[in-house]
């Protein structure tokens, strides 16, 4: 098996190999047995939430006081590699938990807010969601219909959220809406409260072991207390997104070398003509490229959480590394099933799995276009989706 071709080990501290090889154990032992499985009934494995909370998995970077581990930006990018090497459900469960609904409390929520919630979300007591895509935006989330209006003693809050992780089981969604002055705020909409509810999508052919659905909000009275306080306009939701299209980089490796060292191993031992098919030029070919793109996109994933300790990356930056290692990762998988063959489509491998989940990682959280027009942009000064 080979995940390392440029000894970035030799980069990390031993804190960083221990907690690869904690959560490594766990996904060998808990996610991998079981997920063909959930992935062909199209059921989430949620027990394992609470199992990622005990881990240390949920929240990684938000501090010790408020529940969660304290670490910093490489062991949270490491984390999210080792669990989408499992699959990429098992990745977004933890990256929505940590980037999109611990992340905005701790960073735009009052003091009482990260009491109330964090702890809870650390441990996976509280499964939360983010509602910022709406069925009618997507890449264009100033054009947000959702809305809430200031009643005096609470707000009223009306619209729909769609292709939602976790929605149809959250106890708590942070959502993006305007006030009466059109400027986007975060809410925090709990489950119970009336008009608040969350059907479930079906018939997915990704993630489907993952829970996706809807929030829809038929006049929903949100506690003022609710409101976080320390934030406004689509810089809240888009610093959200930025923390989790990294997290996003790093899961994608994982999911890229399962297909790598499958293809490779499988290429070891099928014989054609006599002879391994990893003697052929043409497989050595496809597995040449494929190990170099992973370790470039290793590469640009590190050093962007270098920057990310420094607070020096830029949301381009994270856009470009989300968009290269989620493309990367898809062409591994789609070149390691030709190797597979027919083989390749068998759930006894992970790969089709991948590449159907990666069809999905490919496009939210910012589509493999947008991206590349956010970096164009940035080379140009002109923006081109406007």
């Amino acid at each position: 098996m080979i995940t390392d071709y440029f000894n970035i080990d030799d980069l990390l501290t031993e804190e960083h190999k221990l907690i690869r090889n904690s959560i490594k154990s766990w996904v060998d032992k808990e996610v991998i047995p079981f997920i063909d499985k959930a992935n062909h009934k199209h059921e989430a494995l949620h027990h394992l939430t609470k199992q990622m909370g005990e881990l240390g998995a949920l929240g990684s970077f938000i501090p010790e006081k408020y529940g969660g581990a304290g670490l910093d930006q490489i062991a949270y990018g490491i984390i999210m590699q080792e669990l989408e090497r499992g699959d990429t459900a098992i990745r977004s469960t933890a990256s929505v938990q940590s980037s999109l609904v611990m992340y905005p409390i701790y960073e735009f929520g009052s003091e009482e807010q990260k009491l109330k919630f964090l702890p809870k979300l650390a441990t996976g007591e509280l499964v939360g969601a983010f509602g910022l895509t709406e069925p009618n935006h997507g890449s264009d989330p100033g054009s947000m219909e959702s809305k809430f209006t200031d009643e005096g003693d609470y707000y009223l809050l009306n619209g729909a959220k769609m292709w939602i992780t976790n929605a149809p089981i959250c106890d708590l969604a942070i959502v993006w809406a305007r006030n009466e002055e059109g400027k986007v705020k975060g809410l925090i909409v709990e489950r119970g409260m009336e008009g608040f509810t969350s059907p479930e999508t079906h018939r997915k052919w990704s993630l489907r072991a993952s829970v996706t659905g809807e929030l829809v909000f038929d006049n929903v009275k949100i506690p003022k207390e609710n409101l976080l306080p320390n934030i406004s306009g689509l810089k809240g939701p888009m610093m959200c997104l930025n923390s989790a299209r990294y997290g996003i980089a790093w899961g994608a490796i994982g999911a890229g070398f399962d297909c790598f060292n499958t293809a490779l191993q499988y290429s070891q031992e099928r014989k054609q003509f006599k002879k391994p098919i990893s003697s052929f030029q043409l497989t050595q070919k496809k597995l040449a490229e494929m190990l170099t793109e992973l370790s470039s996109a290793q590469l640009m994933a590190l050093r962007v959480g270098q920057l990310k300790n420094e607070e020096k990356a830029t949301p381009s930056q994270i856009s470009m590394v989300k968009r290269n290692n989620v493309n990367t990762a898809l062409k591994v998988a789609r070149e390691s099933r030709q190797i597979l063959g027919a083989m390749g489509i068998s759930g006894d491998y992970p790969i089709m799995r991948h590449m159907m989940n990666l069809e999905s990682v490919i496009t939210y959280e910012g589509t493999h276009d947008i991206h590349l027009l956010i970096t164009g942009l940035d080379i140009t000064g002109i923006p081109a989706f406007k």
